[in-house]
């Protein structure tokens, strides 16, 4: 027998309903909603972003109503805008679910038709403390007495702050449950901005009772919001931001702020006086002419970018007007002054600081693509432009983006989007905080599956057929996030290239003035000239010329992050037109974001690369991320090294040769330098692979010498050549400004006369020199041979056996330190060795260098000290010969080498750092004195080269404090733009380097 279906119930279960409590059927039934009469309210209760939340506070509220509950039992079940409230309302907050539970008559609130008027706000607020208007001289309309002003006013003021409170948040919320208009987010915020304004003017008439009991006010005290309560854009939850001006600023004055602030701080919400002259650490309360004084000499910009918001609120208006009306020429003039760019960055990074790195993906105030994001773009381009265009003046967030637009600053579909993007996000911020009333701007957590979905019902965010409610709302969340991240670049950049570029005929432009004014605002000393660069760059009607266009807003914010802008604008126009006939140089760009933003980057931040990106163009493409990572670490120097000598080989030309060697050596500073300068490389990394390029053209040009004149020759080479590199060639630690120091040495092949085979290699050693040295627009190839036997007086290239003769009768002992780096670096390896052989008695004397030689080579070193130093140098800050720099490191470690190297070979090495390693494991220094030569050997390499990398010349001393100091700090590798923190690191580096040098070169 075949069962009939049995006819689905009328009245929904829990699980229809959503309901997951054990008690949720019992409870129902408790309030007798289990029927076909209460289908209705059930489904409403359903739709609650916590329907068990709200069902749980429901039992609650009619155990504290009692014999009333059949009153709102009534309400509920015929009045759907009351039922939207109350359930929309219960389901979001606990905090409210409280409130009415502690006052069950409150729900009648929840049925007034329409939000109250700001009078009708302040008349509600006053009343709690039965306040009536202050009388005497300093009356005024926002001035009152409270009558009320004990401990009770506390409890009185909070109860009905927060009546008001939960009816703007069950409007807010009703349209999640039933059909209920939506309040405009401006709606919302002025509302709140309303009521903080009735709060602290009650807490005023409280202070005046409690300040003034024995007469009447005698003091004018003006009350100004600042930040979002100023813009009246507030939120559910968040300090208030007040400034006070006072007339006169005597002790009653402060008394009163002070006891204002303790009972809104008490009743409402913290009130915060820290946006004030000096801060917290300035006087509460100041006359407006001590603020006038401030702010004419000592204010930073970022406190001109606060004042755009400021508003007077409550007590005496008039003064508050007046302070408003001193102030904001100077709020309008802020983006004249020479500080305005880095404070505005400053104040941008030290925002983005405060969020820790496990919650920037959950910060919706202050992460990247935040809404702090929206409120700095709109606020830097109301001061870049607000000084000529009055209808920019305006305090809220929302209303300045439509007057941007209004204003042609801002596209107007830009605009849309982005005030769209900032509302949804401010709609999280005030759902998260409702839920308990809490300041809080995080979202759930990625794991807490729970509390996104109840954000997501509370933001009335719906399934949409492909996801659900959560999916659709972290899409939203991503969307939004990203959405805003790109308009904050477009909203500073793309009037700017609509202004110069051929592009739609409704295009936004700025003027030309308007123009410069925003370039110079973002950071360009030279906004004219960048203005040129963007035309050239954008114009005409090309393909070109529109991909520029779109590539330049993006472009121009990350080199408005660099040291240098209009130099790396600049070098981006340079490079550009030498790649005009590349195609995929800018399809690169546009589609690897990787290359575009680390090219911007380089080429505002080093003068010495861009000359080898134009060269060197292929480089670039190496800017994007591999499999394995950047693709700029791929090549290993030894690789880079046989490809160089490789090229070269295959030509019989020299000429042809060494061009092939130079080409490739380019390609390799381009990569080295450009991973250097992006942070990819450590600085030994760095010094061996521009050493390892050197070693590889000194042996491709020998080489490709030698086969010409033995072809010229028609015969073999009358000797065996090699090269011995000295100083930091030799101990594989060059840097980008060093020269190759070497020494040229031969030996007759059998049967050849010396002097025709010597005067054949001085004939080779001389065109090396003279090929590699010749002018050329990539980094100089010097090769030096200085430190020869004899020095410049002296042949160019000797025989192993004149060597030998020399260093046994004649060699000083700077020249046996010398000879501390000397190692093999090209031509015969066979010779070369040899040749070391024959150094090592001299370098690493039996028993140890002579007292006599270390008293000599302590009088060199004090001579140098005294006298190689350039004139003007500053000795605390010249990278190689001054205090603790690389000439004090490099000298120590071989004073150690010469006086233990026969006793322990591993100090046969002509590293620097790693004879260092050698001094610390024997125990010859300690590891404390070790490490401070090591790091600070380290630190002077890092900004030697730093400022060739920025300068793109070379250059041993430290620029001052300036653009330039900072430039060289952010490539040396410091974490900040504060080139004096930098300077001062270095130099408390350097100083306890020196102690080490000192006891060294001083001790027995």
């Amino acid at each position: 027998m075949v069962r009939p279906p049995t006819a689905r119930s009328a009245v929904p279960g829990v699980g229809r309903l959503g309901l997951l409590e054990p008690t949720a059927a019992d409870s129902l039934h408790q309030l007798g909603w289990d029927n076909v009469d209460g289908v209705p309210v059930l489904w409403a209760l359903s739709r609650s972003p916590d329907a068990d939340l709200a069902l749980a506070t429901l039992i609650r509220l009619r155990e504290s109503l009692a014999d009333d509950w059949a009153e709102l039992d009534s309400a509920i079940r015929s009045d759907t805008t009351l039922r939207g409230r109350l359930f929309g309302l219960l389901g979001s907050s606990t905090a409210f679910g409280d409130h009415l539970v502690a006052a069950p008559a409150a729900w009648k609130i929840l049925r007034r038709k329409h939000l109250p008027e700001r009078d009708e706000v302040i008349a509600d607020l006053l009343d709690a403390v039965d306040a009536r208007p202050e009388t005497g001289p300093n009356a005024g309309p926002m001035v009152f007495r409270a009558e009320s002003a004990g401990p009770e006013a506390i409890a009185l003021l909070r109860s009905r702050y927060r009546d008001q409170l939960m009816l703007l948040a069950a409007v807010d919320l009703a349209t999640t449950v039933e059909n209920e208009p939506v309040p405009p987010y401006q709606v919302v915020g002025r509302q709140l901005s309303d009521l903080a304004d009735a709060a602290l003017t009650a807490a005023l008439s409280v202070a005046v009772a409690r300040v003034c009991k024995n007469g009447p006010l005698p003091v004018r005290l003006a009350v100004l919001a600042m930040g979002k309560c100023g813009a009246r854009e507030l939120n559910y939850v968040s300090d208030v931001d007040v400034v006070f001006v006072a007339e006169p600023a005597d002790a009653t004055a402060t008394r009163l702020a002070a006891e204002m602030m303790s009972v809104a701080s008490s009743a409402f919400f913290e009130v915060d006086a820290a946006l004030r002259p000096e801060g917290k650490a300035g006087a509460l309360v100041r006359t407006l002419d001590s603020h006038l004084a401030y702010y004419k000499r000592w204010a930073r910009t970022w406190e001109f970018q606060a004042l755009l918001k400021n508003r007077p609120m409550t007590g005496d208006l008039e003064l508050g007007r007046q302070y408003r009306d001193a102030l904001m020429p100077m709020v309008w003039a802020a983006s004249e002054r020479p500080d305005f760019v880095a404070d505005v960055q400053a104040m941008r990074r030290r925002v983005e600081d405060l969020v820790p790195a496990d919650l920037r993906e959950r910060e919706l105030k202050l992460g990247a693509g935040s809404l702090r994001d929206v409120e700095f773009a709109v606020q830097l381009l109301q001061l870049v432009h607000g000084r000529v265009d009055e209808s920019l003046h305006a305090t809220n967030t929302v209303e300045a983006l439509t007057a941007l637009a209004a204003g042609g600053y801002v596209g107007r579909e830009d605009a849309a989007n982005l005030t769209a993007s900032y509302e949804f996000l401010r709609l999280l911020e005030h759902r998260l905080q409702l839920q308990r009333l809490k300041r809080t701007h995080t979202l759930p957590a990625a794991d807490d599956e729970e509390g996104m979905r109840w954000l997501a019902r509370a933001a009335n965010v719906r399934p949409d057929g492909r996801q659900d409610a959560v999916g659709v709302l972290e899409t939203e969340i991503r969307r939004n996030s990203v959405r805003v991240r790109r308009l904050h670049a477009k909203l500073f950049y793309r009037p700017l290239l609509d202004s110069v570029a051929r592009l739609d005929s409704d295009a936004l432009r700025l003027s030309p003035d308007a123009a410069v004014r925003q370039l110079a605002a973002l950071g360009y000393a030279a906004p004219a000239n960048a203005l040129g660069h963007l035309k050239a760059l954008t114009g005409g009607v090309s393909r070109k010329g529109r991909i520029q266009a779109l590539l330049l807003p993006t472009l121009l914010e990350w080199l408005g992050d660099t040291p240098n802008p209009d130099a790396g604008l600049l070098a981006y126009r340079r490079v550009s037109e030498g790649l005009d006939d590349q195609i995929w140089f800018l399809r690169e760009l546009r589609d690897e974001g990787a290359i575009a933003q680390r090219l911007m980057i380089v080429l505002g931040s080093s003068e010495y690369l861009p000359d080898l990106l134009i060269n060197a163009p292929e480089t670039i493409r190496m800017y994007a991320d591999g499999p394995g990572g950047p693709q700029l670490l791929g090549p290993q120097p030894a690789d880079v090294a046989r490809g160089i000598q490789t090229a070269a080989a295959r030509y019989d030309d020299p000429t042809r040769a060494v061009a092939a060697a130079r080409s490739l050596r380019r390609h390799e500073l381009a990569r080295v330098a450009s991973a250097d300068l992006l942070g990819m490389l450590e600085v030994p990394q760095v010094c061996a692979a521009l050493s390892s390029v050197w070693v590889a053209v000194l042996e491709a040009a020998l080489s490709a010498v030698i086969r010409a004149s033995e072809a010229q020759r028609g015969a073999p080479a009358p000797a065996d050549m090699a090269v011995i590199g000295m100083g930091r060639l030799g101990g594989m630690e060059l840097g980008y400004g060093s020269d190759a120091d070497v020494l040229f040495v031969c030996d007759p092949r059998p049967g050849e006369d010396e002097t025709t085979a010597v005067k054949w290699a001085i004939g080779v050693a001389e065109k090396v020199q003279r090929m590699l040295g010749a002018p050329s627009t990539d980094p100089p190839l010097q090769v030096d041979a200085g430190l020869r036997p004899e020095g410049r007086n002296g042949a160019l290239v000797r025989t192993l056996a004149a060597y030998q003769a020399y260093y046994e009768q004649w060699a000083q002992p700077w020249e046996v330190q010398a000879l501390l780096r000397a190692h093999q670096v090209a031509g015969d390896q066979e010779l070369g060795v040899r040749f070391l052989h024959v150094i090592d008695p001299i370098r690493y004397p039996a028993g140890g260098v002579s007292a006599e030689a270390v008293r000599e080579i302590r009088r060199i070193k004090a001579r140098v000290d005294a006298e190689r130093l350039p004139r003007g140098a500053n000795p605390a800050t010249h990278t190689k010969l001054g205090r603790g720099g690389l000439a004090d490191i490099e000298w120590t470690v071989q004073l150690l080498q010469l006086r233990h190297a026969h006793n322990v070979p591993a100090l046969h090495n002509t590293s620097t750092l790693e004879s260092l390693d050698v001094i610390e494991a024997e125990g010859i220094l300690v590891p404390e004195d070790v490490a401070l030569l090591r790091e600070s050997w380290i630190t002077a390499t890092a900004a030697r080269n730093a400022l060739v990398l920025v300068k793109g010349k070379p250059t041993d001393q430290l620029p001052g404090p300036g653009r330039l100091l900072s430039a060289v700090a952010r490539v040396a590798g410091w974490p900040t733009d504060d080139g004096s923190e930098f300077l001062d690191s270095y130099m408390r580096i350097t100083r306890r380097a020196k102690a080490v040098v000192e006891r060294v070169f001083g001790g027995d």
